[in-house]
């Protein structure tokens, strides 16, 4: 059965699958029905013709299940200005979209599309703005464009937008041409779907390009996992199972892509051979020859009596450093390149405070960094010197987060300013922002690596800290003492046991002025568990030691999914936490409620967003994947979002926008360490 009309409002719709509820004004039937069923980029006044048969509902009775669907255009007037304001077209309220339609009335649609300077006759709307309109609602259209078509090859519909902003509006006919070319434009999509499309569009089976694009992509996943390269025969393998082809045909295509630069094939002293990206290839070698370059520069930083400053160090903090940790100090004075690394507890923190203090003193510049803003803003808590981002201190541009990485590697440098550069966190980093750390320091500057290798490996691609260990051609200082303070702490103790494959500690053998900062609830039951979490953050945990959630609380779960995964924790603890309330905004995004005083996290970087530090009004732009913040405004008339970060700069994100934003109520244990 065929119904077609105007979407009055979205009940409910799944933000990773577009699974969508909502009720539609049926022409046909000339009554609102209930609609479900996968929806992407639908919205309430948008006008849509569904196919589809009605169903009954056990609970909620009669629905009508949509097996396809399309977007039209607006039979009315009406229709029309309700669908010009529903919040897709930027630049376009309620009062610009009736004055719009008044203005223009039938031929509105001709007049946005391909007469746009016509808008400007209308008060308030400014040439530069008729034009915003115009492509707004072009690039709106066009998108659905490529969602149907896509739709057709089973392409998943968070691709579309990228897609549309890679290609343009001639996306659809490039893709005909070459469905291959997906493959670098849509993250995650899986290789079968677009090779079922071109052996669909009549791409032979042997074709070249659809082995090398096979063995390209297969070189891709390799990269999704962390790593930066494949052995040649699992590779070759890998390629005949997924593309159905011989030996020789993927051995073709290894040989062209070698020969034109794509791949790169190394040869290691036990024989075996080893496959890259080229930009992974070239990437590493970069690493490896600026890590020598700087350790073999000369000492130019050098104190000559390092003994007599570390001294002075102990006695005016009234502390008692340990060999090791003298020993740290002594070889970073001796040598331009040392890592640090050890479990918590161990005294890295230390050795950090006493480098700043003692070549401060020396008027030697120290410039503090770490990966993420969290670990940025733990590091100047705890040493009481500034530290940034590495992404703010390297001013780094925009980099390709589809995987290849590209626009590192036109990177250039930014010079850091500064005589001792030490990097915290070392484990978060991977290979490209190593790269680009590289390259912004100047020979003879001194670098300090610290960070823990038992630590989660990087979310990109390397595992750096732990590489540069085990080559054993940086001079490494490992801790692994516990400090008698910081052994008072079950956390610390507890962390060390998981290491040694040694369950929790039992409370008998900790010291008896030890802190009660770790507890462990022994629950299996998911029900049970997630009321012991809602009861943590809504009351004992006050109790217990005056823990605010907003101010002290981090949920962290290893999955997304189920009833203890994110998605389903941050609707229980919004709800218990920050629920409904009429007097506070809130808006609907992809199937998630944004509302005033929500926590959130930023889950992409965004380079360009412009922000002020609400104390300073300091000016700046990016605001990077794993930063967090609280929502404390939401303005339907302008269409944006006003989040406040914890490290006090305040962004104004449009409504289109939201996509770069989750609830961060509950994070996966890998996401934290962002």
């Amino acid at each position: 059965m065929e119904l077609s009309g105007e979407v009055l409002g979205i009940i409910y719709q799944n933000e990773l699958n577009s699974y969508t509820i909502a009720e539609m004004y049926a022409d046909e039937l000339e009554r609102v029905e209930t609609i479900v069923g996968y929806l992407p980029f639908i919205t309430e006044g948008d006008n849509i013709k569904v196919i589809g048969k009605f169903v009954e509902h056990k609970d909620y009775g009669e629905q009508f299940k949509v097996d396809y669907f399309e977007k039209i255009m607006p039979k009315t007037l009406d229709a029309l200005e309700r669908y010009l304001a529903n919040g897709t077209i930027k630049g376009v309220g309620k009062a610009t979209a009736r004055k719009i339609v008044a203005e223009f009335g039938e031929t509105t649609i001709d007049i946005i599309r391909n007469d746009p300077i016509k808008l400007a006759r209308i008060r308030g709307i400014t040439t530069d703005r008729a034009f915003e309109i115009s492509e707004s609602f072009i690039e709106s259209w066009e998108v659905w464009q490529i969602v149907r078509f896509l739709e057709k090859f089973n392409i998943g519909i968070e691709n579309s937008k990228r897609i549309f902003d890679k290609l343009g509006v001639t996306a659809i006919n490039q893709i005909e041409e070459d469905p291959y070319i997906l493959i670098d434009l849509a993250r995650g999509v899986d290789f079968r779907q677009i090779d079922k499309m071109a052996l669909d569009l009549g791409i032979d089976k042997s074709n070249l390009k659809r082995i090398k694009s096979g063995i390209k992509y297969a070189l891709i996943q390799t990269t999704y996992k962390g790593n930066s390269c494949i052995i040649l025969q699992n590779l070759e393998q890998y390629v005949i199972n997924l593309l159905n082809v011989s030996l020789e045909e993927v051995e073709e295509g290894i040989i062209n892509l070698k020969a034109k630069g794509e791949i790169v094939i190394e040869e290691r002293d036990d024989d075996t051979e080893w496959v890259y990206l080229e930009s992974f290839y070239n990437t590493e070698q970069a690493i490896v020859n600026r890590l020598m370059k700087l350790t073999t520069a000369q000492n130019s930083k050098e104190i000559k009596d390092v003994q007599k400053e570390i001294n002075k160090f102990e006695k005016l903090n009234n502390i008692t450093l340990s060999e090791k940790q003298k020993e740290a100090i002594t070889l970073i004075n001796e040598q331009n390149v040392v890592v640090i690394t050890g479990g918590p507890g161990t005294g890295k923190t230390t050795i950090i405070k006493a480098i700043i203090e003692i070549y401060n003193k020396k008027k030697d510049k120290v410039v503090l960094a770490a990966p993420t803003g969290r670990a940025a803003k733990r590091m100047t808590e705890v040493t009481g010197s500034e530290s940034s981002t590495l992404h703010r201190l390297l001013e780094i541009g925009k980099i390709d987060e589809d995987g290849l990485y590209k626009k590192v590697q036109d990177y250039q440098g930014t010079p850091i300013d500064g005589d001792v550069v030490i990097i915290d966190e070392m484990s978060m980093v991977d290979m490209f922002l190593m790269n680009c750390l590289l390259q912004s320091i100047y020979q003879g500057t001194k670098l300090i690596l610290v960070g823990d290798s038992d630590q989660l490996p990087s979310v990109g691609p390397g595992s750096v800290l732990e590489d540069i260990i085990k080559s054993d051609k940086i001079i490494t200082v490992h801790l692994d003492k516990i400090f008698r303070q910081a052994a008072k702490s079950k956390i610390i103790v507890n962390a060390h046991r998981v290491n040694e494959g040694k369950f929790f500690i039992p409370k008998s053998e900790m010291p008896s002025d030890s802190k009660q900062d770790f507890f462990f609830i022994n629950e299996f039951n998911q029900e049970k568990i997630l009321k012991q979490v809602i009861s943590l953050c809504t009351g004992r945990l006050k109790n217990f030691g005056d823990y605010d959630f907003f101010e002290n609380i981090q949920i962290l779960t290893p999955t997304k999914k189920g009833m203890l995964g994110t998605k389903e924790l941050n609707k229980f603890l919004q709800q218990a936490l920050n629920p409904h309330d009429s007097n506070k905004k809130e808006r609907t995004s992809q199937g998630a409620v944004f509302r005033v005083g929500d926590r959130i996290m930023q889950i992409k970087n965004n380079y360009d967003i412009y922000w002020e530090k609400s104390s300073s009004k300091e000016p700046g732009t990016g605001v990077f994947n794993g930063e967090f913040g609280t929502i404390i405004d939401i303005n339907d008339k302008d269409k944006n979002v006003e989040i406040k970060f914890d490290d006090d700069k305040i962004a104004l994100y449009e409504f289109s926008d939201l996509d770069q934003i989750e609830h961060s109520y509950s994070i996966t244990i890998h996401k934290a360490q962002r």
